[in-house]
């Protein structure tokens, strides 16, 4: 498990100082898919970028719960057990589908974690293995972006608005994707503002306004505060 303590995080804007998180406290069980929900600008990105490791706290911490040996340190968590599907989905366009995958192992020098080819197959995206991301489709390149946030084999894969530019039908499926690797015990936690894909899915959902947590219910639909 791993446990969101009070999480505050604030943005300069010009001279305004923003809040986009203010005290954010839950829970991520192992083996469960987990959504957060709510409008742009709610703090869906500024959290899970925190989750991921991208992004630091101004205050709060996240502990993981059995917590991480001592001579682990705390980008470990990020690198060895989570996998990071960014908004946008960040492909670098001189790099083919399959060097795109394989590019963090290569980053790291590691050959653990699961095999490019493997992951390409699973996630039925083989065929466009030495193609560009730019002669790909959306949809396609989504499914590389997750094939990339799967090649360390994470315990946890954190997709921030993985249907947000996709037709209905294509985002049914990535959907559908994300519901198979829960399935395999890989822990999920997804951000979207779209309250379709909320009421469909009725899994776990953590519903932002403003930075706070309005909400925390299983099998629940998407509706704003108030």
């Amino acid at each position: 498990m791993i446990a969101v303590a009070q999480l505050t995080r604030h943005y300069r804007r010009g001279a305004e100082l923003v809040t986009a998180l203010d005290d954010v406290s839950f829970e991520v069980h192992i083996g469960e898919l987990t959504v957060a929900a709510g409008p742009s600008g709610s703090g869906k990105t500024t959290l899970l970028s925190i989750l991921a490791g991208y992004e630091t706290a101004d205050t709060g911490r996240i502990v993981t719960l059995p917590p991480l040996p001592p001579d682990v340190p705390p980008a470990a968590l990020t690198w060895r057990h989570v996998g990071y599907v960014p908004q946008s989905v960040a492909l670098l366009d001189e790099l083919t589908v399959a060097e795109n995958v394989d590019l963090p192992a290569r980053l790291a020098a590691s050959a653990s974690g699961v095999p490019t080819g493997e992951l390409l197959h699973r996630l039925d995206i083989a065929h466009l293995a030495d193609r560009f991301p730019a002669q790909t489709s959306g949809g396609e390149q989504q499914r590389t972006a997750i094939a990339r946030a799967l090649v360390h084999d994470p315990r946890i894969v954190i997709a921030d608005e993985p249907t947000g530019n996709l037709d209905p039908l294509i985002s049914w499926e990535i959907l559908q994707l994300l519901l198979r690797i829960n399935e395999l015990g890989v822990t999920v936690l997804m951000a979207t503002h779209d309250a379709d894909i909320v009421t469909a899915l009725r899994k776990r959902v953590v519903a932002l306004e403003e930075g706070r947590i309005v909400r925390d219910e299983i099998g629940g639909g998407y509706h704003r505060a108030g």
